[in-house]
């Protein structure tokens, strides 16, 4: 077993700048490009770390924010820190909270030395800067630690984005020369919003400073495709390809199928489980409402073809009979549906690169994917 820290590229793509490597962590490997299930609460929704290690699901993703605000930092370091706590044995990666310096812009004040949140639960005042971000994922004991940062909106002016800018980096700093976990990694985090030369800088000073890897903020923070993948060009051209590039958010099949053609390594997005959850299946040629009513007699799998347990076992009419009668059954089995796709979506990336056809994978969605279909 590598140290942690070590990532090690094993193949290239010879017509993009697409890679397969394996960043290695304190609890494993994770081989990449990856998708990384949400676990914002220290669960994946609707499924148990049994199920998740049956996917083969090779790291998932927790929210120090809202972890702070329950159960408590103090009460999951007393049960033995994250992984213990919810019984998951592979990595664990956790956001700083700096994403919900964007999400809740009604109940936050920002300033140089942290933001002042309302909590989202019982409105009581909280202040998360870069040492208590950095304190609590210590203590959280995740393997990939990630720096407070400010997110700005994808519209924001420029002097807002500048501003931005300068407290991520004055805040990288700090986060930088915290004490960490054993083998707890730390990524960087690039802001800058729509400013390509904002986001050049940005990059350089984090890249200066020395981290583990560096995550491209304020993407898929609602702008339109053709700019989210615009923000993930400007900044990768400035990331060096010796570590690990983690596009924030971003979780759309075909966006990142793209964006691994522009050289990035690590994904994360609410999109497989929240989709289940309003009775949406993903399909390799797109998605479709499970709940619709014209398969209520349906006794096709949710996708022909998918060797999932969900797909092997059950029909779309009982799928559907399920999210109908409001039974937890469903969304659970649309959950592993939709999580196996992703999963086997970035395999077959790792395969097509490895093999020398991600250029075909590439093409083939471009042409078959669709963001709706039957």
């Amino acid at each position: 077993m590598n140290p942690p820290g070590t990532f090690e590229i094993v193949a290239r793509d010879e017509r993009s700048q697409g890679r397969c490597g394996i960043l290695w962590t304190a609890h494993g490997p994770v081989p990449t490009p990856v998708f990384m299930p949400v676990g914002t609460q220290a669960t994946v929704k609707a499924m148990s770390p049994a199920e998740l290690e049956a996917l083969r699901v090779p790291i998932i993703l927790a929210n120090t924010y809202h972890l702070m605000i329950r159960p408590g930092v103090a009460i999951i370091e007393a049960c033995g820190g994250l992984h213990a706590f919810m019984g998951w044995r592979g990595p664990i990666l956790t956001d700083s909270g700096g994403f919900q310096v964007f999400s809740l812009a009604d109940r936050r004040q920002v300033t140089d030395e942290g933001v002042v949140f309302q909590s989202h639960v019982d409105g009581a005042t909280l202040f998360l800067g870069p040492r208590e971000a950095m304190e609590a994922q210590r203590r959280l004991g995740s393997d990939i630690a990630m720096v407070f940062d400010e997110c700005p909106p994808h519209d924001a002016p420029v002097d807002y984005a500048c501003k931005a800018v300068e407290r991520t980096l004055l805040w990288a700093a700090q986060c930088r020369v915290q004490n960490r976990a054993p083998g707890q990694l730390v990524f960087g985090i690039v802001q800058g919003g729509a400013c390509p030369d904002l986001r050049a800088r940005c990059a350089r000073e984090l890249i200066s400073l020395g981290f583990d890897g560096y995550a491209i903020g304020g993407v898929s923070v609602g702008e339109p495709e053709r700019l989210i993948l615009e923000g993930i060009a400007q900044t990768v051209a400035h990331l060096p390809v010796d570590r690990p590039r983690y596009a924030m958010g971003v979780g759309d099949l075909r966006q990142m199928t793209e964006a691994v053609a522009l050289g990035v390594d690590m994904f994360d997005c609410v999109m497989p489980t929240r989709v289940a959850r309003n009775g949406g299946a993903f399909t390799r040629w797109g998605r479709y409402p499970v709940k619709a009513g014209r398969y209520k007699a349906d006794r096709r799998p949710v996708e022909e073809g998918c060797d999932c347990y969900t797909c092997r076992t059950f029909t779309r009419a009982y799928v559907r009979h399920l999210l109908q009668a409001d039974e937890i059954l469903g969304v659970r089995l649309l959950t592993i549906h939709n999580l196996h796709v992703y999963l086997r979506w970035m395999e077959q990336i790792r395969e097509a690169i490895a093999g020398g056809r991600f250029e075909a994978f590439r093409q083939s969605v471009q042409e078959t994917y669709r963001e709706e279909s039957e």
